[in-house]
């Protein structure tokens, strides 16, 4: 299983509350297909960005409880809209994530740390923001936890797949750091795993690790269920990157993953830390 910010939605999951599954599954279904938009399939980036205005329109119209002008979006935009009102969600967060799609079909480069994480802020940060919502938790504390842990499972993501999103053309180290290290894209095309390719990933394992450390006790702050979850959400990110480590940051031969023979170690280290 790969760490994906969108994939660690607790979707449907036994673990959330039965009341919250249905809202939870709304969100996920907004943000999984307007990402495919930007993302997936053979499209225009010109397509790309209509279709994704579109939904910006559709936001607007459940912000001033309009009808939809384009009935091919009610199927998501009807559910996602009963359960914004239901729940009282910010819809701000939801055009973060629209705007971080809309810069994924453009920009392939990011000059600085302070760039890379002003993309995480609005791709990612968002979704943890939105469930803490849901559990009636969005306290000033627990939204910046939650950002250090969102931007990170961002990250370790990122690491993980540095092979396929050169496949993309996209490059998500920063450019001011490749420079530091003395890495070339040259370098990432080519999959070499250089002296210099090594400490570049090792400085971002670092940071990355240490957001994740940082954000944790968030987990333990969330009451049962909710709280479990996270717990293994953050041992599942932490894995990926000892994994990293572990293969000596090739990440192009061996992109790290996780298993069915890992999920009982991670389980047992949500309950002991």
């Amino acid at each position: 299983m790969p760490v994906d910010h969108y994939e660690n939605f607790p979707v449907a999951s036994f673990l959330l509350p039965a009341h919250l599954r249905e809202p939870v599954e709304a969100i996920y279904a907004f943000a999984r297909s307007a990402d495919d938009i930007a993302d997936e399939g053979d499209a225009t980036p010109i397509m790309r960005l209509a279709r994704l205005n579109d939904y910006k329109r559709a936001l607007l119209a459940i912000e001033q409880y309009r009808p939809f002008d384009d009935p091919t979006l009610e199927p998501i935009f009807k559910r996602l809209g009963r359960n914004i009102h239901d729940f009282g969600l910010p819809v701000y967060l939801f055009r973060d994530l629209l705007d971080a799609f809309s810069q994924d079909v453009g920009k392939t480069r990011y000059a600085d740390f302070d760039e890379l994480g002003d993309y995480c802020r609005r791709s990612a940060n968002p979704v943890g923001r939105l469930l803490l919502h849901l559990y009636d938790e969005a306290t000033p504390d627990n939204l910046v936890l939650s950002d250090l842990i969102c931007t990170s499972l961002q990250l370790i993501n990122f690491w993980q797949d540095v092979a396929v999103d050169w496949q993309k053309r996209r490059i998500y180290l920063p450019l001011a750091e490749l420079d530091r290290f003395g890495v070339t894209e040259a370098c990432i095309a080519a999959g070499e795993v250089t002296p210099q390719f090594t400490a570049l990933m090792d400085f971002q394992i670092q940071r990355a690790r240490c957001m994740m450390l940082r954000g944790a006790p968030l987990a333990h702050r969330l009451p049962g269920r909710i709280g479990w979850e996270l717990r293994l959400v953050v041992q599942g990110g932490l894995a990926i990157l000892d994994k990293i480590e572990a293969n000596g940051y090739d990440v192009f031969r061996r992109r790290p993953t996780l298993g069915k023979t890992d999920w009982p170690r991670l389980a047992w280290r949500a309950l002991t830390r």
